[in-house]
């Protein structure tokens, strides 16, 4: 039975209204008054202070999860400017990011539209399909989901590793290899890592929800088992990152925010994929994961540092994506074992995003702060990579699980 807000807890109606209020006043009210480009689509870039770049690049990560995340506001809430949104995200997408000639996305474009990057990050086409499953939840759209199938049956064709299994990094433009595989200048050139591992489960989880063909579930399922058998350290409760073909392991970094965010990920996977046995499986490896973020990712006030290795910490920073993807990962640690030490790491890690995050004289948040609560210098309010996709869809998922 479905708990209305009348039937809450109270911390529960605080909570939920004060989310509510970030997400559409804050999150989604910035991205639809500054975000569009007079050339159609989104800016590439806006600086911490605010300035325009209209002359930067336009990413294939910031146009797919603009698509996604105002498919999801209009899904939940129907307004019609979040339509808009996403109705024109989703025609600059098939405009200009679509390779005609041999189908998938470009990797960058030029501010005017051009690529610049024509490969095929597996990444990137996950996302599209992420984001056109989620524009078909939202509006019935049939060419999206026919976009989504097309793009998920050219991924198993040419990305997918046969002989190890799972996926890999990148191809050319024709989907044919390529040496030139890294994500950005943060990544290893390895054949293989969590982070396109991660969001291919997420976007074909997505495409479940919609398509539940044999065919989807048979790699989902894979893709579930790839993760629990190479990229999970059963040992230790984290990811491990980056892989040559054959899965042997090239970093001994710790990324506590995909640690956090790929527990509930998979989780979700399993329970759409409708498996009990797997699904009880994978509910015992998140709550490691879940258990040694906790233990070892978080600090008293709440937010989560960057990454580790076998050392210690090597990056104290405290960006904004790991503290959204917190609130979620801990909340659902929470949901599945009634432990209220997760509901107070999650509602720890939302009130540092309220304390230190939210930019309140600009809008939306900080790339990052310090170790000690400090604003970050050098990194864009609106990037390739600074999108409105962590923070809105935490705010999408608690909302959600409040009210259950």
């Amino acid at each position: 039975m479905t708990m209305t807000m009348t039937t809450q807890p109270q911390w529960k109606q605080d909570w939920s209204h004060a989310i509510r209020q970030e997400l559409e006043n804050n999150i989604l009210a910035f991205w639809m008054k500054h975000a569009l480009d007079d050339n159609g689509g989104f800016i590439g870039e806006i600086t911490q202070d605010m300035i325009r770049v209209t002359d930067a690049e336009k990413s294939l990560v910031l146009n797919t999860r603009m698509l996604w995340t105002f498919a999801s506001a209009y899904r939940l809430y129907r307004k019609p400017a979040y339509a808009l949104i996403a109705d024109r995200a989703f025609v600059y997408l098939k405009e200009h990011f679509f390779d005609s000639r041999n189908g998938g996305l470009y990797w960058m474009l030029d501010a005017q539209g051009n690529p610049t990057s024509d490969k095929k990050q597996v990444y990137g086409q996950a996302f599209a399909i992420y984001a056109w499953s989620e524009y078909y939840r939202a509006t019935g759209n049939r060419e999206a989901l026919d976009e989504a199938i097309a793009l998920f049956k050219l991924i198993e064709r040419h990305g997918r590793d046969n002989v190890h299994g799972g996926y890999f990094e990148a191809l050319a433009a024709d989907w044919t290899a390529t040496d030139e595989l890294s994500l950005s200048n943060k990544d290893l050139n390895e054949k293989k890592s969590m982070n396109t591992h991660l969001h291919v489960l997420e976007g074909y989880t997505n495409l479940y929800r919609v398509w539940p063909s044999e065919e989807l579930r048979h790699s989902l399922e894979a893709l579930i088992h790839v993760t629990i058998d190479h990229i999970v350290d059963a040992g230790t409760g984290h990811f491990k990152l980056f892989f040559d073909e054959s899965w042997n392991n090239k970093s001994d970094h710790i990324s506590y925010g995909h640690d956090i965010e790929g527990s509930w990920l998979l989780v979700e996977a399993a329970e759409v994929l409708g498996d009990e046995a797997l699904t009880k499986s994978v509910k015992a490896i998140a709550l490691t994961m879940a258990e040694a973020t906790l233990r070892e990712g978080v600090d008293p006030d709440g937010g989560i540092p960057n990454e580790a290795d076998r050392s210690g910490l090597i990056d104290t920073d405290k960006d904004w994506w790991p503290q959204a993807e917190a609130v979620v990962g801990f909340y659902n640690a929470y949901q599945m074992t009634g432990d209220e030490q997760y509901a107070q790491a999650a509602r720890a890690s939302w009130q540092f995003i309220e304390s230190f995050l939210i930019d309140r004289q600009n809008g939306e948040w900080y790339w990052s702060v310090t170790r000690e609560g400090i604003p970050t210098e050098g990194h864009p309010k609106v990037g390739a990579w600074k999108c409105p996709y962590h923070n809105g869809r935490a705010c999408f998922e608690m909302l959600e699980r409040l009210a259950r």
